[in-house]
């Protein structure tokens, strides 16, 4: 999305840096979080918008929740995203139509904003999508051409375009829609209104009467991300005028800084509903502020692999085996089939890197490399030992690998291959003392600075 290249950029730059470090400290953050402030301004964010997003990510990060996580770096990352989401409204919201047929939607806005061309790509959805029967009007006697463009876009879109002309009243003009839309038996009518180039008296004295008139469900403002800073001063006072319900913000696909979509809720408290990414009748999609956040920070599902790591890992046993590291006792056999077993309740391999942006084709690689069959053919031959010889692989002898290999169905190379894949492990764990396990989890999560397991043995090297 043009809209939000550059401040994606600015972001993941700054974010990239500290994603992979072992532990935040008050210094670190700050040094992050100034860029992430000089990002936000240069994106045309609100300047109040910005103090208070940095202000709960810089309090939440300083907080327990980063402190105790496996993954300091990641954690600050994720609390990014979450802040960036509540800015922009948390989840989709969808239009509510629960009024007695038919629903109205009133559209508001600036001329030039994109009103007329947003209430043909809203009838296509609603008619598409939501199955409605939907009517349009304009009220806006000021330029014939409104209503003339309208009437084009309805047959388009194949809304029903309701007629009116220069010579009526907008307060008409909406009364004798209604009427008609209730006798057609339409579930939704959408009236384009009157924009001006500013914001003026008169013009919201109309919008008032019409609003009056027609008792919408929802009332919309159209506005036009292009116009940065100044879209939050209109949205303001249109907010002030009308009980609004929602914004479109259109134009989205120019090459707007995309500060309007991170300032318009904060500042109106109004969800952004739709967004408007280009001039076709169908290009109206609905706002969804995770997925923008993630767009935002160029992460694809980093944030799933994150929240798969701290739902699935086993942090007891990885601070036991931490502890184990520390007083300098080996890395057995016992410790590896934890590892695998970790790495399988993730989704192996391949479902590790499938959540890593631009990861995708390696994940299927290391399918067709069958690394998954691997490990559980690895979890086979430790499974087939006695506890004494996973505890002491020293003591294996021919007679003892024979019966291991009859007992998991696999061959002497198979566990000779193993027995070397741990050796090295064992030997990166004594290097690593007692952080080992994080910093494994940094290689398993790191979806941005840690290092991913190696193809042939499966794990993290250093």
């Amino acid at each position: 999305m043009a809209m939000f290249e550059n401040l994606s950029e600015r972001l993941s730059d700054s974010l990239k840096k500290i994603s992979g470090k072992a532990s935040l400290s008050e210094s670190n953050i700050q040094d992050t979080l100034r860029e992430v402030r000089m990002a936000l301004l240069e994106a045309d964010v609100a300047l109040p918008v910005v103090k208070d997003f940095v202000e709960q990510v810089k309090e939440r990060a300083l907080g327990q929740e980063v402190n105790r996580s496996l993954n300091p770096g990641q954690q600050f990352l994720k609390i990014v995203k979450a802040e960036l989401e509540k800015v922009m409204g948390e989840k989709n919201e969808s239009l509510n139509l629960a009024a007695q047929p038919p629903a109205v939607i009133l559209m508001a806005g600036l001329q030039g904003a994109g009103k007329t061309t947003s209430v043909a790509k809203l009838s296509r959805y609603l008619r598409e999508r939501e199955k409605k029967k939907v009517m349009v009007v304009s009220a806006d006697v000021y330029r014939p051409a409104a209503i003339e463009q309208l009437k084009t876009l309805a047959a388009e879109v194949n809304a029903t375009f309701f007629p009116s002309d220069i010579s009526q009243k907008p307060v008409d003009i909406v009364k004798q829609a209604m009427a008609s839309a209730k006798t057609g038996f339409f579930d939704v009518l959408i009236v384009d209104t009157a924009g001006r180039l500013h914001v003026d008296g008169e013009m919201m004295a109309e919008i008032k009467q019409v609003h009056a008139v027609a008792n919408p469900i929802e009332t919309l403002f159209v506005i036009d991300a292009m116009i940065g800073q100044d879209a939050v001063n209109t949205a303001k006072a249109f907010n002030e005028a009308l009980p609004l319900t929602g914004i479109i913000l259109t134009k989205v696909d120019g090459d707007a800084r995309g500060g309007a979509a991170l300032s318009v809720r904060h500042i109106t408290g109004k969800p952004i509903k739709f967004l408007g990414v280009g001039e076709k009748t169908d290009a109206l999609e609905p706002f969804h502020p995770e997925r923008i956040a993630s767009r935002i920070l160029g992460m694809g599902d980093v944030l799933s692999l994150i929240e798969d790591v701290e739902r699935k890992v086993d942090k007891q046993k990885a601070e036991k085996l931490a502890e184990k590291m520390a007083k300098g006792k080996t890395f057995d056999l016992e410790d590896l089939r934890d590892q695998l077993q970790q790495m399988n309740n993730m989704g192996g391999m391949a479902g590790l890197m499938d959540k890593l942006p631009g990861m995708g084709n390696m994940a299927q690689m290391v399918q067709q490399k069958n690394v998954t069959s691997q490990f559980s053919q690895m979890e086979a031959i430790i499974g087939s030992m006695t506890p004494k010889e996973r505890r002491n692989p020293d003591i294996l002898n021919g007679s003892r690998k024979r019966r291991i290999t009859v007992g998991s169905g696999t061959t002497i190379q198979d566990l000779n291959r193993l027995l070397k894949q741990h050796k090295q492990m064992s030997k990166m764990m004594k290097k690593m003392k007692g952080k080992g396990m994080q910093n494994m989890m940094r290689g398993l999560g790191g979806a941005m600075g840690g290092s991913m397991p190696p193809m042939g043995g499966g794990f993290p090297r250093r």
